[in-house]
C-alpha cells in the first residue's frame, strides 16, 4: 500500500539545490506565489501543504499533534522526492517545523530561514481555546480577526482568506495543538544550520522580539526586520522577502566567488563584475554558484587536476578566449609550462591538429606574457 504524503508543488530544475518552503497555519502554498517562481530560477523549490490545507489529506494529522509530527511528514515527503539535504524556509508554523527539522535531523538541513515565527507561541491556553472553538463552530468566525493579524494596513489577499475558509476544521485544530505545545527556547543553541530570522515590524502574532530571540540564541544566525509587513510577509512584502532569502541562500555563490578569485585572479573577476548588468546578473550568479561554488570546490579532484580537464575541454570546443584565461589559472594551480604543453600535445591526438595548433598559439602568448 502506498504511503500517503502531504501535498506539494515542485518548481525549478530537478538538478538544482533543493529548497523546501513551509506555509502558515490556515494558508496554502499560494502564500509563496510571489516568491517561489523567482527562487526556482536557481533552486529546486518544493512548497508543501499542511494536513487539511490545500490538497493535503486531513487524516494525516490528529488531535494532540506535535510539531515533531509535522516535521516527520516533511521528512517523508523529502524522502519520496529523493531529497536528502535541503535548504528550508517557513512562515509561522512552517518556521517552527523548520526549527524542529534542524534539531531532529540536523544532517539534512543545509540552511534555515524562519519567517514571522517563534520558538514559542505564547503558551498553550489561547491555542487550546481556539482549537476547541474551531472544532465546535468551524472556520467562519476566524476570517475577520485573522485578516487583521495576517496583513498590515488596508492590504488584503482574498485568495489566502479563501484558503483559510476552506481549511478542514479538525486539521486546523490539530495544528493549533502543535502550536500550543511547541517551545524550543531552551534548545535554540543546538541549531547548527546557517539561520536567518525574518520579522514583520507590524506583526502582532509573532512580533520582532520573537525573531530577535531566535537570532540571538542560534549560532551563525542573522535577523532582518521588514517595515510594513505583518504576519504573512511573503504575501504582503514579497520583494523584501525574496531579497533576504536570496542573500541568505547565496552561501554557495559567496564561496564560489572566493574560489573564482583564487583560481582566476582578482583582476579578471573584477573586470567580469564591472561588466555585469541586470541582463547578465543571473548568469554571473549561476557561474559563481554552480561552476565555482559546487564543482571547483568538490574535493574529489584537486584544482591542478581540474585545470588539466578544463584545458582539454576548452581546446576540444575551440573556446580560445576561455583557454587563455585557464592557462593563467593552470599556472596558478601548479602546472608547469612543460605540463601545459603536454596537455596540448595530447589534444592534438584526440581533438585534432588544427585545434591543438590554435591552442599552442594561445598558450605560448600567455606564457610569454607571464615570463616577460
Amino acid at each position: 500500500m502506498t504511503e500517503k504524503l502531504i501535498d506539494h508543488r515542485a518548481e525549478g530544475p530537478t538538478s538544482a539545490p533543493p529548497l523546501l518552503l513551509g506555509p502558515s497555519v490556515g494558508t496554502s502554498s499560494a502564500l509563496w506565489d510571489k516568491v517561489a517562481p523567482e527562487l526556482s530560477v536557481t533552486r529546486r523549490v518544493v512548497r508543501w501543504e499542511l494536513p487539511g490545507h490545500g490538497g493535503s489529506a486531513a487524516e494525516l494529522i490528529r488531535a494532540g499533534a506535535t510539531m515533531a509530527d509535522l516535521a516527520e511528514l516533511v521528512v517523508r515527503l523529502a524522502d519520496s522526492l529523493g531529497i536528502e539535504r535541503f535548504a528550508y524556509a517557513g512562515v509561522s508554523i512552517g518556521g517552527a517545523v523548520g526549527m524542529e527539522l534542524a534539531l531532529r535531523w540536523p544532517e539534512r538541513v543545509e540552511s534555515l530561514a524562519v519567517i514571522c515565527s517563534s520558538a514559542h507561541f505564547g503558551g498553550a491556553g489561547p491555542w487550546e481555546e481556539r482549537a476547541a472553538r474551531v472544532r465546535r463552530e468551524g472556520m467562519g468566525w476566524l476570517l475577520e480577526p485573522t485578516a487583521g493579524r495576517w496583513f498590515a494596513g488596508e492590504f488584503r489577499e482574498p485568495g489566502l482568506l479563501a484558503d483559510l475558509a476552506a481549511t478542514d476544521p479538525g486539521a486546523y485544530a490539530a495544528c493549533c495543538d502543535a502550536l500550543a505545545s511547541f517551545d524550543v527556547r531552551g534548545r535554540l543553541g543546538e541549531i547548527r544550520a546557517r539561520t536567518l530570522a525574518i520579522a514583520g515590524r507590524e506583526d502582532p502574532a509573532t512580533p520582532p522580539a520573537h525573531l530577535r530571540e531566535i537570532a540571538d540564541a542560534v549560532p551563525r544566525a542573522a535577523l532582518v526586520e521588514l517595515p510594513g509587513a505583518a504576519h504573512l510577509a511573503p504575501a504582503q512584502c514579497p520583494e523584501a522577502v525574496l531579497g533576504a532569502l536570496r542573500a541568505h541562500l547565496g552561501g554557495g555563490a559567496s564561496l564560489g566567488m572566493a574560489v573564482r578569485r583564487q583560481v582566476l585572479g582578482d583582476a579578471h573577476v573584477d573586470r567580469a563584475q564591472a561588466r555585469q548588468s541586470a541582463f547578465t546578473a543571473r548568469f554571473q550568479d549561476f557561474i559563481s554558484r554552480y561552476a565555482w561554488g559546487e564543482i571547483w570546490t568538490d574535493p574529489t579532484l584537486t584544482r591542478r587536476e581540474r585545470s588539466l580537464v578544463t584545458l582539454t575541454a576548452l581546446v576540444a570546443h575551440g573556446h580560445l578566449d576561455e583557454l587563455a584565461m585557464h592557462v593563467r589559472a593552470a599556472r596558478g594551480n601548479g602546472l608547469s609550462a612543460e605540463e601545459i604543453g603536454a596537455v596540448l600535445l595530447q589534444t592534438a591526438v584526440y581533438c585534432g591538429v588544427p585545434a591543438a595548433n590554435a591552442a599552442f598559439a594561445v598558450a605560448q602568448r600567455v606564457l610569454e606574457e607571464e615570463t616577460g
